[in-house]
């Protein structure tokens, strides 16, 4: 008996199914992987040679690297449109009702979908780096290149040899398990890869910088060719943080914007040692000064992303966020770890000696702020990493478990951050190598000014020293910033059209640093508005009304709904303030029957000022004596929290679009009216 064809024409995804399939995705990413280790042996064999043809091939193979890991991706992606069970990872992951965001969501939204989508960020930076580095030294881009693709090796081995997407699953089933319900959120589809973007664009400077001590040469040229990729990676890295804390906000429940969870202070401290990476890379471009250090920022900025990736994936930690209990998984990437970080730390040890210092500068100057602004930093860097590892290393060493919560690091973040924000201000108003504070105090009285008085205001209206300290610290950078550019434009004393004609020729830069420094300032004061947000946690029947923050919270009603691929019981909240409806909330539960799993959906009003958020707790009893119980919320700020990531981000977006920090080479002037350098 002979098998036939079904009749009929073929479906248009089944061809693209046979065309893109499981084995082509795995042969990509072999290909890839070999294409990147001749991308690491080649153009660094030939940068040792001097051989031109063997330096030149760099370029082509990290294109062709990005080519194959780009069609990997693509296999994987339509295994997960088109439902293709037999791939184990969709079937642990997918199934047919999950709508199709997070089908796609789903690809990266699990480790081995995430590590396939870490190399292709990885891959895609050194095509990047292919591409508009061409005007580099090529031997300095030959180990760039090199140092890149022995990364992205180490990356697409673990890949293949303990953590293949494309493993295959028999016989297959007809559905999928499905994707923890949690991660079905938008926020959460977008959060991952560009949270992974900021972790793996920091491999560019680590790049940089053990080219550096190959060559054994730094210069301003390096500093030019760092900076940019640092506050790219820093960027893209701030945005996937704030998006984290969001998605923790309004997801989790819990009313919350940072639990100093584990994994979310893995994140956090390449954030703080990149912050004071792109800060440094200034002093080296514009004085040639803190070149060992800066070099040892850039190592130890990736080494912590790498580490980071560690933490996750070990068994090490438990959380949400964490993507597998592994052991193996996590003995493979603590032998890359040993080789990356081990190797480039031996390396710096043995070749730093040899970088010469120069940019002899006084206490009191530009170059002085920064360092204090990188000591601090890294201080609180130090203490984060310290609570963070202390437990899982004692609980191996000793067997004894503690836990180090949010009073440890409240104790110990804050009093680094305070100096950290009071220079903040001060910083970019000094000069270059000496300075004089009279000139500073000038230019900032108005500024200390409104942080004096916010502090006043704080005293009489916020709970507590600490707040009342940030929101005048806050005030203060904020007027910071805006009294620096008024100065640059001179404002008050040229007339106003001279001085929009000079903001007009300021390099974008020098807006793009004041705008992300206000963002710390907004963040700061949505940290303050939280710690004074009033909470309550009642058990109502239908119809009865709870008071919090001045406003009146009725429960109306509570009604079943169908979704996708869950259940909904929903609750219906009217708000009123002084007998006038503020808002109606319709904070839910769903019940992912597939998963076995109930989530909470909150329900948020935000006027960017405040936020009544209110969460649909359990239920019980029947008849007259049912009650649900409800957690409300009157969060005051929070918005800014998040609004002040985004400004953030934004400034960092504007100083790159400057074309002197893209390339190292100002503009022609279109002016002859001086403005004063950055």
């Amino acid at each position: 008996m002979t098998a036939s064809l079904p009749d009929g024409p073929v479906p248009g995804h089944a061809i693209v199914g046979l065309l893109l399939g499981p084995e082509l995705g795995r042969f990509a990413l072999a290909l890839a992987c070999c294409l990147a280790l001749a991308q690491f042996v080649l153009p660094l064999l030939g940068a040792w040679r001097r051989d031109q043809p063997l330096m030149a091939i760099a370029p082509a193979l990290a294109g062709s690297q990005l080519a194959c890991l780009a069609l990997s991706f693509l296999c994987l992606a339509v295994a997960a449109i088109g439902d293709d069970f037999s791939v184990a990872n969709i079937a642990e992951n997918s199934a047919v009702a999950k709508p199709l965001l997070y089908k796609l969501s789903g690809i990266w939204g699990n480790h081995e979908g995430s590590i396939l989508l870490w190399c292709l960020i990885l891959a895609a930076c050194g095509a990047a780096v292919a591409w508009f580095g061409r005007t580099l030294p090529t031997s300095l881009q030959a180990r760039v290149l090199g140092v890149l693709g022995g990364t992205a090796a180490g990356f697409e081995l673990f890949c293949l040899l303990t953590s293949d997407p494309f493993d295959r699953v028999w016989p297959a089933p007809l559905d999928g398990a499905g994707m923890n319900p949690l991660l079905q959120d938008p926020g959460l589809a977008v959060h991952p890869p560009i949270l992974y973007a900021g972790y793996v664009g920091f491999a560019v400077p680590f790049a940089f910088a053990v080219a550096a001590l190959l060559e054994g040469r730094v210069d301003a040229a390096w500093g030019r060719w760092v900076r940019p990729w640092a506050v790219g990676a820093w960027c893209l890295l701030t945005c996937g943080i704030a998006l984290g804390s969001w998605w923790s906000y309004y997801v989790l429940g819990w009313g919350g914007y940072w639990f100093w969870d584990p994994v979310e202070n893995a994140s956090l401290l390449p954030w703080l040692t990149g912050t004071a990476l792109a800060h440094s890379a200034i002093v080296v471009e514009k004085r040639e000064a803190l070149k060992v250090w800066t070099v040892l920022l850039a190592i130890g900025t990736f080494s912590l992303s790498l580490s980071g990736t560690f933490l996750v994936r070990s068994g090490i930690l438990n959380s949400v966020h964490a993507f597998a209990v592994d052991p193996a998984r996590g003995v493979f990437i603590l032998g890359l770890l040993g080789l990356v970080i081990g190797g480039a730390l031996l390396l710096f040890a043995l070749r730093a000696p040899l970088l010469v210092a120069g940019g002899v500068f006084a206490p009191l100057s530009r170059e002085g702020g920064l360092v204090l602004n990188n000591i601090l930093l890294c201080a609180i860097c130090a203490a984060v990493l310290t609570g963070t590892l202390y437990p899982p290393f004692t609980s191996l060493l000793f067997g004894q478990a503690i836990s180090v919560g949010k009073p440890f690091f409240d104790a110990t973040a804050a009093p680094m951050a305070i100096p950290l924000l009071a220079v903040m201000a001060i910083g970019p108003t000094l000069p270059w190598k000496r300075a004089r504070l009279a000139p500073v105090v000038t230019r900032l009285w108005w500024a200390s000014l409104a942080g004096l008085g916010a502090g006043l205001v704080g005293a009489y209206g916020l709970r507590g020293t600490l707040p009342m300290i940030g929101a005048a610290l806050a005030i203060w950078v904020i007027a910071g910033s805006a009294a620096e550019l008024a100065h640059r434009v001179q404002l008050f004393r040229l007339p106003l059209p001279d001085s929009l004609r000079r903001a007009r020729l300021l390099p974008r830069a020098v807006f793009g640093a004041a705008l992300a420094h206000a963002g710390v300032g907004i963040t700061v004061l949505g940290l303050v508005g939280m710690s004074q947000a009033s909470h309550a946690i009642v058990a109502v029947h239908v119809g009865d009304t709870s008071r919090l923050a001045g406003y009146d919270w009725t429960l109306r009603g509570l009604a079943d709904r169908p979704g996708p691929n869950y259940r909904a019981r929903i609750a219906t909240i009217d708000v009123t303030r002084h007998g006038r409806l503020v808002t109606v909330l319709h904070p839910a539960r769903r019940d992912f029957a597939a998963q076995g799993q109930v989530t909470s959906e909150v329900a948020i009003h935000t006027d960017l000022v405040t936020d009544l958020y209110a969460v649909l707790g359990d239920e019980h009893g029947a008849g007259a004596d049912h009650t649900a119980v409800l957690r409300l919320h009157d969060n005051p700020l929070a918005p800014w929290i998040w609004l002040g990531g985004l400004v953030m981000a934004l400034g960092g977006g504007l100083s790159l679009s400057d074309r002197r920090v893209r390339v190292g080479a100002p503009q022609r002037a279109r002016a002859r009216i001086p403005v004063l350098a950055e």
